[in-house]
């Protein structure tokens, strides 16, 4: 009995394996037979969309990039040749590159619209037309001990000897673009790092600004709220000024050279009198 018993589930092991044997031959042959009918009706596979980087607002030629500066763009793949895709590229590895030109919002980055720091031409593309770059030494006290990043503006403030140990601090320059910290021109991680140098763009006019004053004395630069509107007008010479006996007790300003006395023109002489006395007369001088 016990083995008619085990020849039942024996039987019914091997129905239900040849059951699920045909069930699965019968779904592959559905699903060749509907790959056969796509193949000879003609009928394109749907393409695969690509994911691929966009300017998320219009970019000037100049704009150092940031993550928050490009998106992701579905587009059909078979047209995404040459753009930069979520294959090899990401908005961190975008940062701190340039736009070579004029982005509109929701164009396609190339590698020929942007150029990465390192590349040739890169400071060239950073430059807006007509301007130029130009290094300052900085350390810790005068670059804001490393809290200044490419793409922020700066004022200049010159602090020298006016002689006679008088001594004047001056902003020289203001809204100045920074383009680079010592060789960066990005900081991806926002490292807080001490500078050596800082590298501007400025006029022509202000180069030479620039150049003259690292001979006078002590240069620093004074970094500028993101909130703070650009100055009306152009900032070629200095704007303020503070004396040394403006801001300390124990310094008094120079006093002011006492004026000349004018030169008073000679009493015109008082006219003759004559003085009758009797018979006799005399000339005399009229009193004052």
């Amino acid at each position: 009995m016990v083995s008619s018993r085990r020849l039942a589930y024996l039987g019914a092991a091997a129905l239900l394996s040849v059951g699920a044997v045909y069930l699965t031959q019968q779904w592959l042959q559905g699903q060749l037979d509907r790959v056969s009918q796509a193949a000879t009706s003609g009928q394109p596979a749907a393409p695969v969309a690509a994911q691929v980087l966009v300017a998320a607002r219009p970019l000037p030629a100049g704009t150092i990039l940031k993550p928050a500066d490009v998106r992701w763009q579905s587009w059909p793949a078979g047209a995404a040749d040459g753009y930069l895709t979520n294959v090899a590229s990401s908005p961190a590895q975008i940062a701190g590159a340039v736009a070579r030109t004029d982005l509109a919002a929701g164009e396609p980055l190339t590698a020929q619209r942007v150029v990465q720091p390192g590349e040739r031409g890169f400071l060239a593309a950073v430059l807006k037309p007509g301007r130029r770059a130009v290094t300052v030494n900085v350390s810790a006290s005068t670059g804001v001990a490393g809290f200044i990043f490419p793409g922020d503006k700066v004022d200049l403030v010159l602090s020298r000897e006016a002689g006679d140990k008088r001594f004047v601090s001056e902003t020289v320059l203001t809204d100045v673009r920074v383009v680079g910290i010592d060789q960066r021109t990005s900081n991806p991680n926002s490292e807080v790092l001490v500078p050596q140098t800082a590298t501007l763009e400025v006029t022509p006019k202000q180069a030479e600004v620039v150049t003259m004053v690292t001979e006078l004395g002590k240069l620093s630069l004074s970094l500028r709220s993101l909130a703070t509107p650009a100055d009306a007008g152009p900032a070629d010479h200095a704007v303020t000024r503070t004396w040394d006996h403006e801001i300390t007790r124990g310094s008094t300003p120079r006093a002011a050279p006492a004026a000349a006395p004018t030169s008073r023109s000679p009493r015109a002489a008082a006219p003759a009198v004559e003085v009758v006395r009797g018979s006799a007369s005399s000339t005399e001088g009229a009193s004052s």
